[in-house]
This record gives structure tokens, sequence and C-alpha cells, in this order.
């Protein structure tokens, strides 16, 4: 260790590395969103020119996100999250497309907004295929072919899964869901801002976004939705976003979300490459103590942020404590539940043992890591391994 690192050892402050859970709000989004709280506070639905004001702040987010999924700015709606946003493309295509079929596709490794929704529409007579997949994570391309039959209205399929991070082959989902007149939703709520998305390229016809992964506020996401797609509202009320989506913009938000996606657009290259370089160094580092484990696929085919590790002999829900007590923020790469781990599904699918499930911790960050920090962390893991599988002894 340099003396550097020696020394922010000691005094460094606390290590988020649960970027995936939430980022902060990067400076240039919170200064964009002040004026809309006080000066810029006319409802965006009124004709005056005070609300003129705010609606072009709308405006210019959905340019800012239309750039970087290359859509078309009418084809954004805004959301107050990702969940909402999975919701509305599951339960919304399946309502207006029900008179051509009720089957639905989706994986056993999807966020839990998916397979919920999924769940509810079970519940009313629709029918869910489940797909398996690989120890690394992927889904077969053959199998899910095979599956889509005449009544299949549906595809829903992550884009890059925020446990384990692996990234699944979007493009040719894609051209599958397109060459049998199906459609495709893909949850990217992982993947904004992380690696590049073309909805037109990719044949994507809803997906699904959230701020708080890329730098923005919580609360607001949006959902693209291709022209000409069938879908029905989940909420009734006004004419908002174009009749789509009813209630009073969250407009703070909103501009928040819009100002970092323009960031995320114009830093993309060298924030995404810094990013992946870090990642590979810490999944090295890591592979240099004893019993590690890493989960998920690797290099291009895993989101640039995320490392999923499992340390024989350590339960992370004990590790997760010890790493809080010296000032490191992580996650287990399952739901927390009433304070528990509960068992995650995406360990399980990839085929885990529940042995390995349990000592899987999952680590992300962000653009602002450095070689220093890298150091400190990985020292710092090193110490809480090696202290908790002393005390097993």
């Amino acid at each position: 260790m340099t003396k550097a690192a020696y020394a922010a050892f000691y005094f460094m402050g606390e290590l988020y590395f649960d970027y995936a859970s939430t980022t902060k709000v990067k400076k240039e989004v919170l200064d964009e969103m002040i004026p809309y709280f006080m000066e810029y506070y006319g409802n965006p639905s009124s004709i005056y020119s005070l609300s003129r004001k705010v609606k072009s702040g709308i405006d210019k987010s959905k340019n800012n996100i239309s750039k970087l999924i290359n859509c078309k700015r009418s084809e954004v709606y805004f959301t107050s999250g990702g969940t909402e946003a999975d919701n509305w493309a599951i339960k919304g295509i399946a309502f207006a497309n029900k008179d051509k079929g009720n089957h639905i596709i989706t994986t056993e490794i999807e966020h839990a907004a998916v397979l919920n929704s999924c769940k509810y529409l079970e519940s009313l007579g629709f029918k869910v295929t489940y797909l398996p997949v690989d120890h690394k994570g992927f889904v077969n391309l053959e199998t899910l072919t095979k599956a889509i039959d005449n009544k299949t209205i549906l595809v829903s399929i992550m884009f890059g899964n925020n446990e384990i991070g692996t990234m699944q082959n979007i493009k040719a989902i894609g051209e599958i869901c397109r060459e049998k007149n199906v459609y495709f939703h893909t949850d990217a709520v992982q993947a904004l801002g992380q690696v590049p998305i073309n909805v037109e390229e990719m044949n994507i016809d809803v997906l699904s976004m959230s701020a708080h992964k890329i730098y923005g506020p919580k609360g607001v996401g949006a959902l693209y939705i291709k022209k000409g797609v069938k879908i029905h509202n989940l909420i009734h009320g006004g004419e908002q976003e174009r009749g789509r989506r009813s209630g009073t913009e969250n407009v703070p938000g909103i501009v928040g979300f819009g100002k970092a996606a323009e960031l995320a657009f114009e830093n993309f290259e060298e924030e995404t490459d810094k990013v992946i370089n870090y990642r590979n160094k810490i999944i090295d580092l890591l592979l240099k103590i004893e019993g590690t484990q890493i989960n998920g696929a690797l290099g291009k085919d895993r989101l640039p942020n995320n490392i999923n590790v499992s340390f024989k002999g350590v339960n992370s829900e004990g590790l997760l404590i010890v790493l809080d007590n010296m000032g490191v923020f992580a996650s287990a790469g399952s739901a927390c539940s009433a304070g528990a781990i509960e068992e995650s599904h995406v360990l399980k699918a990839i085929g885990l043992s529940l042995e390995e499930t349990k000592n899987s911790i999952r680590f992300t960050f962000g653009y602002d890591i450095s070689d220093d920090i890298i150091e400190v962390f990985v020292d710092k893991i090193r110490i809480a391994v090696n202290n908790i599988r002393s005390m097993d002894c």
C-alpha cells in the first residue's frame, strides 16, 4: 500500500459501492433543478407565459433523453420511476393486445417490478413463460424463439441485470421479436448511460428508464414507447403526457433527469472507459483473495460498473455489517426484507448453491472512482474477509 493510500485508509470517508441501488445527484443536475422549485413554479398545463417556460424545461429533458437512446422526443413519457415504467409496459401492452393473445415471455432473473407484474397478469388469466438462463445469466436465443407462439404478445427481457451485471444480446432478441411480430420490452434501468442504447437498431418497442441510476433525482423515470405500439394507460385523469400518463408532472425531477441524460451523453465514452478499466482492475485484485468467485458474465458482456462476488465461507450479511463499520457501503446480490437478506432468485437461477448465494455480495461504483479509492477499498475487503474467516475457525 502506498503512503497516500495508507493515510487514506484511516482518514478517507465513506466508500460508497452501491451505485446500482442509487447514485448521488451531480451538482450540475441539482443546479438545473433548483429554479423549477421557486422561480419557474407554474403548472406546465396552464397557458400563460410562466407555464410555457416550465413546459419548455420538460421538452428540453425529453430531447436529452431521446438522444441517449436514439428515439423521437414524442416517444418519451415520464413516470415516477423504473418500477412504474415496467408496470406500464407489461400491463399496458397485455391489456391493449389481449384480443391477439394472452401469452407473455420473460426470464427468471428479471427485476421484481417485471416479475410481479407478470404474476399479477397470471392471476387475470394471462400465460407467462419464464425462460431459464445459463450459469452466466444469458438467455438461450433458440429457446426464446421456440417459446414464441401465435398467442405471444410481448417479450420482456432485461438489458443488463441489476445483480450480476450480465447484459443480454438485446439486438438479437429484438430481431427475433420483430420477425415473430411480437412487442419487445426491455428494462434498461441499469444499462442507461452505461452502454450504448439505440432503440431503432436494436428493434426495441418499449424501454424502461430511471433518473437516479445516472446521477439524477429519485422519484422520476421514463418509458420509451415506439410510435404505433398498442398500449393502455395505467393512470387515468387529465391529459398530461399527451393523454398517456395523467397527473401534474414532477417538473424539477424531470428537469433533473434531462440534465443527467445530457451529461451522460456528453461524457459517455470517457466515463464508461474509465469505469470498465477500474472494474477489471478491482476484479483482478479481488481474485487474489483466496476463495473468491466472480458471478455473472465478464468483459464486454457485463455492465461496466458491476462486480458480483462470492467469498467462500463468508456470509454476505455478516460481511456487509463488518464493511459498514469500516465505512464501506455495498449490498448483497439479493433483496432485503425487514432487515433480513433473502435468497437471490437471480443467483439461484444461474445455478449457485445456497451457500454460494449466501456468500455473495455486489459492488457497484461510478465515474468518481480512483486508484487510491480502489487500493483502500480492496484492502478493507481483504481485512474484513480474513477477520470473518478467522472468527469462524
